[in-house]
């Protein structure tokens, strides 16, 4: 009879709670990370809860970073915001199957990567 009352007592805080599921609003981050999630502010509000989550687990390590990977981590962050979900997706499925390459070989993934950058750029 107990467990079935914890069981209970769990699913209604679970369902009257907002807050759990919830996506979490920008004012109500700290400073620093708004500082680190700066790109991010125009999607901020539309992002799931778990994308939410996954960017603020990322966002804990800006405080120590250097200066020049601050600029980069921001960089690719905006780059990253201006991506559409289709273009996100790929890229997740880019970074899955190069994931997938043995160690000694991606140097090579990424070199014949760089050279077709290069013709490709004027």
């Amino acid at each position: 009879m107990k467990p079935s009352i914890a069981a209970f007592a769990l699913l209604c805080i679970i369902y009257f709670s907002p807050a759990i599921a919830a996506p979490q609003p920008w004012h109500a981050l700290t400073p620093m990370q708004q500082q680190a999630l700066a790109p991010m502010v125009p999607q901020w509000a539309g992002l799931s809860e778990e994308q939410q989550r996954s960017l603020l687990s990322v966002a804990s390590h800006y405080p120590d970073l250097s200066p020049e990977e601050k600029q980069r981590f921001l960089s690719r962050l905006s780059a990253w915001s201006k991506l559409t979900p289709e273009q996100r997706q790929a890229a997740r499925e880019k970074y899955r199957a190069f994931s997938q390459i043995p160690g000694d070989k991606q140097e090579q993934v990424r070199q014949i990567v760089k050279e077709e950058q290069a013709k490709k750029a004027p």
